[in-house]
């Protein structure tokens, strides 16, 4: 995990490198059997290094809490390392370019369970594994099994902020995680 943590923190394949404070590349579990999958950092994680750490992470921890876990307890990361300016979604081709680091972090973590957590992770995770892709609303929530892991899509956490009956939804969601282990 050391060799990754440098070869993100030097990367510049893409422009995003220019306008980052630091990288955010994960925290918790590196053994964990559960990891979560963000789509890119904000300005908090741009500011600190740590995913999420703003109001969504807080969602995040409340959901963990729910089926009696911590942070501590998971492994959690986004598809794009760097944040992209003034919020804005990832393109295209910056998560073709950190998608790379995120495989490697697959393969060094080695989930049991992969939760892609919003419509991008959702979509890269299951472009890979199934060669398709399928819209978030259609699949949060499901359990798909590929080569010994079990993928369960979700909402990001943020669309609680905005829909606070997302809430509900995510926790019926998490609950899968507990169900699958």
């Amino acid at each position: 995990m050391k060799d990754l943590l440098k070869e993100i923190q030097n990367c510049k394949k893409c422009g995003l490198y220019k306008t980052r404070i630091m990288p955010t590349i994960y925290c918790g579990n590196i053994k964990s059997k559960i990891m979560f999958i963000g789509e890119a950092p904000g300005k908090n994680e741009d500011e600190t290094g740590v995913p999420f750490c703003g109001r969504a992470g807080k969602i995040l921890d409340e959901l963990l809490n729910y089926i009696n876990f911590k942070r501590e307890d998971v492994h959690i990361t986004n598809i794009v390392k760097c944040r992209p300016p003034k919020n804005r979604d990832p393109k295209e081709s910056e998560i073709k370019k950190c998608g790379c680091f995120l495989e490697k972090q697959i393969k060094l973590v080695n989930p049991k369970i992969i939760c892609p957590l919003g419509r991008f992770s959702s979509k890269y995770i299951l472009k890979k594994y199934f060669k398709k892709s399928f819209e978030i609303g259609e699949v949060h929530g499901k359990v798909f099994k590929v080569n010994n892991i079990v993928i369960i899509p979700m909402y990001h956490p943020a669309a609680a902020i905005y829909d606070n009956k997302k809430i509900d939804v995510l926790k019926k969601d998490f609950k899968k995680i507990i169900n699958n282990l």
